[in-house]
């Protein structure tokens, strides 16, 4: 029967239904085919696959793509999960990669390694206060701990940066690395090892990695690579994916096989490497490659000299500065708003606002930023702070709503439970409502900084669109990869850069955005499973 007659619902018909539902689904794949169309044409572009030999195609096909195809389909054909966990192992250390990268990049050209150390031997004396009055069995006021903390925070930050900086004898760049983030690194990662297989496997875990970073400084110099970015891919590309494979091995036996699917597609690619090399095959003359990447060359009449190397750091070092300033802001009002501010007018309008301000046009902020810290607050046009607190104003509507959202999510049963242990509100606050809300925090922050990326207008009001170069300090002016892409397109309007560079730099600005996207959906699902 396609149609019948329901009191208070009028005539329902089945037809109707099954033509909306076939609609929506229309829809949805035209949706998504005009955008495949634009990335495939994007990606011909800036990849250029047919100008590379029949012969390279053949072999890459023989030894990558059908024999990762097959391993695919046999992944799947066991479990889904072993699929998704082979293509985990895929992505994961290609992403970690590219962001250790990036942050190779900043100690390479932007921040010091001893001006670096500097501030973390400033910032590890409040922290060891913090410390310390967490141990104490004293009852002592929270705003007397507040002030203690933050004063002898204002007092290092005063003296110790300048008294290390004039040290006479200080580490090498890369073992300041091993000790500033590779030691933090072994005894976290250690410390959760410990919890979860035990002591003997935490002290294991954590001797490994600090080994492993040190080890990645020396294969860095042997190689050529560079003992820094050394350091950052073990840090942050080999121990990721190693503990990856150990989660896997030891806790998901039924899904081990899945990383099959690396070990194969990385053979195949090494293979296939390996054998174009030999016989002598032309491969494709793609614009996305080493020196592109990393060439700080940014106009002339050459595109094959071009590169967005400049605009790649002045990214990573926006997203700094937004995330500093935007999180903990955000944050912070979000918690205020939901477990402390009373439901009054004034709170309801505050609502309203913000509900507004994530739907304003980002050139407004830009605006904003130029009125508010470029007039008003004396300081030049289109440096990095500025643009940094620009973007900043444009994601804290977004991470305050995304914030409230996963606060609200945890249930008040868990609130009234430890209010009934005797906990205070922000107790109850630090120790219950946040770590239950953190995935969802932490995946709203993401998905800001990955808009924020974007972003061309507020740099273009700020007077950031024509600056170049690497910075060289937190006031310098900057630039970004959206601001390259809107030169190269306005300034240099020609065929020669509108198909080779221009369509260079969009794949790898999807490649940045797709990524984070990538990463806060991964988070998302991984706790929701949980």
């Amino acid at each position: 029967m396609s149609s019948e007659t329901v009191e208070a619902f009028g005539r329902v018909s089945r037809r109707v239904g099954t033509v909306f539902r076939y609609g929506l689904l229309a829809s949805t794949l035209v949706g998504i085919l005009m955008l495949a169309v634009l990335l495939v044409y994007v990606l011909n572009d800036a990849i250029q696959p047919l100008t590379a030999d029949p012969g390279w195609h053949l072999t890459f096909l023989l030894s990558f793509v059908l024999p990762t195809a097959g391993v695919g389909w046999w992944c799947y054909r066991r479990s889904y999960g072993t699929l998704t966990t082979g293509l985990l192992g895929v992505v994961m250390p290609a992403v970690a990669a590219l962001y250790a990268g990036g942050l190779a990049a900043l100690f390479i050209d932007v921040i010091p390694t001893l001006v670096w150390l500097s501030f973390v031997v400033a910032l590890a004396v409040p922290a060891g206060v913090v410390v310390a009055l967490d141990r104490t069995d004293r009852n002592i006021p929270f705003l007397v701990e507040l002030g203690t903390v933050l004063a002898v925070t204002a007092g290092s930050l005063l003296v110790i940066p300048g008294l290390v900086q004039e040290f006479p004898t200080v580490p090498a760049d890369w073992m300041v690395l091993v000790l500033t983030l590779g030691i933090p690194e072994a005894l976290l990662l250690g410390r959760w090892f410990g919890g979860r297989w035990g002591q003997r496997a935490g002290r294991i875990a954590g001797a490994a990695i600090l080994l492993g970073s040190a080890a990645g400084g020396v294969v860095g110099m042997v190689t050529g690579l560079g003992a820094i970015p050394g350091v950052a891919l073990a840090l942050f590309a080999v121990v990721p994916t190693g503990l990856y494979v150990a989660i896997v091995v030891k806790e998901r036996p039924e899904r081990r096989v899945g990383l099959l699917l690396p070990a194969v597609v990385v053979g195949g690619a090494l293979t296939g490497e390996l054998l174009v090399g030999a016989l002598g095959f032309a491969g494709p003359e793609s614009w996305v490659d080493w020196g592109f990447l990393t060439s700080t060359i940014q106009s002339g009449a050459n595109p094959s000299e071009v590169g967005i190397y400049s605009g790649i750091v002045g990214t990573i070092l926006l997203m700094f500065v937004v995330a500093a300033i935007a999180v903990p802001a955000g944050v912070g009002a979000a918690v205020y708003l939901e477990e402390y501010a009373p439901d009054t007018t004034l709170t309801r309008i505050i609502d309203v606002n913000i509900s507004n301000l994530a739907g304003v046009p980002s050139v407004v902020y830009g605006l904003l930023g130029l009125g508010l810290f470029v007039r008003h607050g004396g300081q030049p046009t289109g440096t990095l702070l500025v643009g940094g607190a620009t973007l900043a104003l444009l994601v804290f509507p977004i991470v305050i709503i995304s914030s409230r959202e996963a606060i609200r999510a945890v249930p008040d049963s868990a609130r009234q439970a430890s209010y009934g242990m005797g906990a205070t509100r922000w107790q109850t606050v630090k120790n219950v409502v946040l770590p239950r809300a953190f995935p969802g925090i932490l995946t709203g922050t993401i998905l800001a900084l990955s808009r924020a990326i974007g972003e061309t207008a507020p740099l273009l009001v700020i007077g950031a669109a024509q600056v170049f170069g690497v910075p060289n300090s937190w006031d310098s002016a900057i630039g970004a990869m959206p601001l390259q892409l809107y030169v190269w397109a306005s300034t240099y309007a020609s065929p020669a850069f509108y198909t080779t560079v221009l369509a260079a730099g969009i794949v790898v600005l999807l490649t940045a955005m797709l990524s984070m996207n990538s990463i806060a959906i991964y988070v998302r699902n991984h706790y929701e499973q949980r």
